[in-house]
């Protein structure tokens, strides 16, 4: 590269982009394990880069720039809030089958109208197949008062179904 200007030229910018977007994707891909994101990591490499204004010294300090670039965004990613609830629409469990005599939709309205610390735990434990232990580091709270809280919560949703008593496995 030639230091005589601090703007990218387009052709600049092309050349460095074919020179190393199969690289900084590769490295996105590993970290990120979802060729989508991997993809607007790669973009938002490259935007950083142009928004710098950074001049290299020569083609391995390229390299590098855009490697551990890359490898701070992928980590901040996957740091991000969004990214740690969100499910892909691949893994999504088909609809459950229901073996009590309530149909699915009757219990999980009796659910969410539980108060919020036994409506979350028992949601978390029986919809998406969290463990206490999960659950206790999600919540910020014991396992013990996790363990209470299902415990209770169960009392109180077979109570509101009319004391049938739906078994644990059934949920």
């Amino acid at each position: 590269m030639e230091n005589h200007s601090l703007l990218w030229t387009d052709k600049e910018l092309a050349e460095l982009y074919q020179r190393h977007a199969d690289l900084v994707y590769r490295l996105c891909y590993l970290y990120l394990k979802n060729p989508v994101d991997a993809e607007d990591a790669v973009q938002s490499v490259f935007l950083k880069l142009i928004r710098s204004q950074m001049m290299f010294h020569d083609r391995g300090h390229e390299k590098a720039w855009l490697t551990v670039t890359a490898r701070n965004y992928c980590k901040d990613m996957l740091k991000n809030w969004w990214r740690t609830r969100r499910v892909a629409l691949d893994a999504l469990p088909e609809v459950p089958s229901w073996n009590g005599d309530e149909p699915p939709g009757k219990v999980l309205a009796r659910l969410l109208a539980l108060p919020e610390k036994y409506k979350t735990v028992l949601y978390l434990y029986y919809f998406e197949a969290y463990s206490i232990k999960e659950i206790s580091e999600l919540l910020e709270c014991k396992e013990s008062t996790i363990q209470t809280r299902l415990s209770r919560g169960r009392q109180r949703l077979k109570l509101d179904l009319g004391g049938n008593g739906l078994e644990p496995q059934q949920y």
